[in-house]
């Protein structure tokens, strides 16, 4: 399993924005990808957006697609989710996972057991 790293979640307004971060230990970076995931209490969790380090392909799930943007700085070994115009519905916890890069693709990228690592979770909180 990969040590991932979140940051960043808090409490912001409606309309503001967030910038999640993940890090990965240096010597696992670029054979995995990466992926976003939320849990609202009472909800599964939800795949968000997935990032390919070598190419930088990237997919996205249509909720989130337009406001939510995943990226990197392959230099800190660090996978991003830009959260722009929050809305209350976005309140959740803010997972980072990881899996090799062979395991993932389109029909799969967005399922939680795709994924071997996770991060402790970041909570937002959006008020209205």
């Amino acid at each position: 399993q990969v040590h991932l790293v979140e940051t960043g979640g808090e409490a912001v307004e409606a309309g503001g924005s967030l910038r999640l971060s993940c890090r990965a230990p240096r010597s696992y970076y670029n054979s995995n990808v990466y992926a976003w995931f939320r849990q609202a209490p009472g909800k599964e969790r939800e795949g968000l957006a997935a990032l390919y380090p070598g190419s930088g392909a990237t997919y996205y799930a249509d909720d989130v697609k337009g406001r939510f943007t995943i990226s990197q700085d392959m230099g800190q070994y660090t996978v991003y989710l830009q959260m722009n115009d929050l809305k209350p519905e976005d309140t959740a916890m803010y997972y980072c996972a990881a899996t090799f890069w062979t395991r993932v693709g389109g029909a799969n990228w967005f399922l939680p057991a795709t994924y071997a690592s996770w991060g402790q979770g970041t909570q937002v909180t959006v008020s209205s």
